[in-house]
């Protein structure tokens, strides 16, 4: 199985509102940048909708390290939060609705293709390719600030 590296950042100019998200995908030394955004959303949002675009953009399954400031995308996938939320109809242990369901569900099926080892990093801390990410998020959330 291949091997892509995979840095991630979303970010919402207010919470909710204007948002975009960032991500590099990097395959033997060669990096691509992707980055999208939204009117109306919010930072997580961004930070799962970064995640299913870059493991979208894989044509066969892969394996990845991805690298995200998000720990709310950690947990949730690697603490196996999402799966019990799915189990239990989208409800968290409190039973009250889990949030972002759609992207879950997306993210949980992406996750099932390829094999997927998430790593946490501090935000703002100096990572260059998380940097890379917040900045494109930021661009891509500016343009829709004045819409």
């Amino acid at each position: 199985m291949q091997h892509v590296d995979i840095y991630t950042d979303g970010s919402c100019l207010k919470n909710p509102g204007p948002g975009g998200w960032g991500a590099i995908l990097i395959y033997k030394g060669v990096e691509k940048e992707m980055s999208g955004g939204e009117q109306e959303t919010t930072n997580n949002r961004m930070e799962l909708t970064a995640a299913i675009m870059a493991l979208s953009a894989l044509k066969k399954p892969c394996e990845v390290t991805m690298t995200t400031d998000s720990k709310y995308l950690c947990d949730g996938i690697g603490k196996g939060w999402a799966e019990s939320w799915k189990k239990k109809g989208w409800k968290r242990s409190d039973n009250s609705p889990a949030l972002n369901p759609d992207l879950w569900d997306k993210l949980l099926e992406l996750c099932s293709i390829h094999t997927v080892e998430l790593v946490w990093v501090k935000g703002h801390a100096g990572h260059p390719y998380n940097e890379r990410c917040d900045e494109m998020a930021q661009e891509r959330a500016r343009e829709y600030q004045n819409d």
